[in-house]
């Protein structure tokens, strides 16, 4: 996998202070039971901490998320929630450590900081949930882009980033309980992967680390560890992807969503075998 480079981030990204606590921790006390019998067993698991994100300094949201690529998360969050059109408008990220929690401080032109106004959040976000904190129909379901024509992909590119996906997934092979996002090319080769306890910030991570690499969104397709509900149909239009492959199930909503924009949605990918849901033209198969 080429891993996204940070070398080529702008002169604003060069300027984020940074902090990071540990992905994953030593769990206290694990006892393994088996067959009646209980024996100490040292054991790995996912860090899951709070998360509060602000913008010119105003509270924004709180997710439950992994504290790793924290900055990928702000970047990717700004562009996938459609509060910035292009990572060269975050002028300044600073992540710092909280008490029980960390702080991921966003700083943008105050033009851009009205639309915030309108897409307020003011509830917490759980690990699970990507629309925590909305409080509209026309906010959950704000209006998205229309996808160009193309790409083509074959088949096989599907099959071979999902084939090469748990090699990457180095938090989930020491915990078992996190999911990933992956951005792969025409040929399925994987250039970007991030972990998170939740699906959606492991995408919103992803978008950062696309953007802050420059890679183009329109030239390879996004793979998730999951199911694919509606928002992370919108987070993956939003960021200019063409095509969407999921492990998991896709929601009604997902697929009318998919349609409407111009995704290729594709679901319930297990090897060499996938169901496609929406805009199939964009795959090279056989019917």
């Amino acid at each position: 996998m080429t891993t996204a480079p940070r070398s080529s981030e702008s002169a604003a990204t060069a300027r984020r202070r940074r902090a990071a606590r540990p992905a994953s921790i030593d769990a206290p006390a694990t006892t393994r039971v088996r067959d009646g019998k209980g024996r100490a067993l040292p054991q790995t698991v996912a860090a899951e901490m709070p998360v509060a994100i602000s913008y010119n300094g105003r509270p924004h949201v709180v997710m439950m998320a992994t504290p790793a690529d924290l900055e990928d998360f702000a970047v990717g969050f700004s562009l996938a929630e459609g509060i910035v059109d292009a990572a060269d408008e975050i002028e300044d990220i600073a992540v710092a450590e909280a008490e029980r929690g960390m702080r991921v401080s966003i700083s943008i032109p105050p033009a851009w900081a009205a639309r915030i106004g309108n897409q307020q959040r003011n509830l917490s976000g759980r690990t699970g949930c990507g629309l925590c904190g909305v409080t509209s129909i026309e906010q959950a379901l704000r209006d998205l882009p229309r996808l160009p024509e193309g790409p083509v992909f074959e088949a096989h590119a599907i099959a071979a980033a999902l084939a090469a996906l748990p090699a990457e997934q180095r938090i989930n092979r020491e915990t078992g309980a996190v999911h990933a996002a992956a951005f792969a090319d025409h040929a399925g080769e994987l250039k970007a992967v991030r972990e998170d306890v939740g699906r959606h910030n492991a995408l919103d991570k992803l978008v950062g680390a696309v953007a802050r690499a420059d890679l183009v969104p329109s030239e390879g397709f996004v793979l998730v560890t999951s199911r694919c509900s509606m928002e992370m149909v919108q987070k993956a239009a939003t960021a200019g992807f063409p095509m969407l492959v999921a492990i998991s199930a896709p929601t009604s909503l997902a697929i009318e969503l998919a349609e409407s924009c111009g995704l290729t949605l594709v679901a319930f990918a297990r090897g060499d075998h996938f169901n496609v849901y929406a805009h199939g033209e964009r795959l090279g198969i056989d019917r």
